[in-house]
């Protein structure tokens, strides 16, 4: 997949947020410790220095949601970082993005922090982040 997939598939999923340029894609991608999986329908970007993973974002297409595809993402992006070496993985996910957290509950993650006012919506709006972790061993 390209960067230029990726931001594609990002600006379709997040209508609610900034979504993310083809640039930074490339940038994310040009670090040793970034890696992707999926297709252009659904994808997972992440992260995984020494012990721990880090979901960077997960996007399905619109056109593609309510299908498993973000599912079957979460489980490939944990079985690659196992692959080399992570035993931990956290992200954090907007607290009023409910489906999101549904899926990573659904994954093992549980609440770990609290981010106040890290997600910036449309008019100004300020959104917290939830910060889950999830064993992966």
């Amino acid at each position: 997949m390209t960067p230029q997939d990726l931001a594609h598939i990002h600006a379709a999923a997040f209508t609610q947020s900034r979504p993310w340029t083809d640039q930074e894609f490339t940038d994310l991608l040009g670090n040793r410790f970034t890696h992707v999986i999926g297709n252009t329908e659904s994808f997972a970007l992440f992260q995984v220095i020494a012990d721990e993973a880090e979901l960077l974002t997960i996007a399905t297409h619109p056109s593609r949601q309510r299908r498993g595809l973000a599912l079957k993402s979460m489980h490939e992006w944990h079985a690659t970082a196992r692959k080399l070496g992570a035993t931990r993985a956290f992200l954090d996910v907007a607290a009023d993005n409910h489906p999101a957290i549904a899926l990573y509950e659904r994954c093992g993650y549980t609440p770990c922090g609290l981010r106040k006012g890290y997600y910036l919506r449309e008019n100004d709006g300020k959104i917290d982040a939830i910060v889950m972790e999830c064993d992966l061993t």
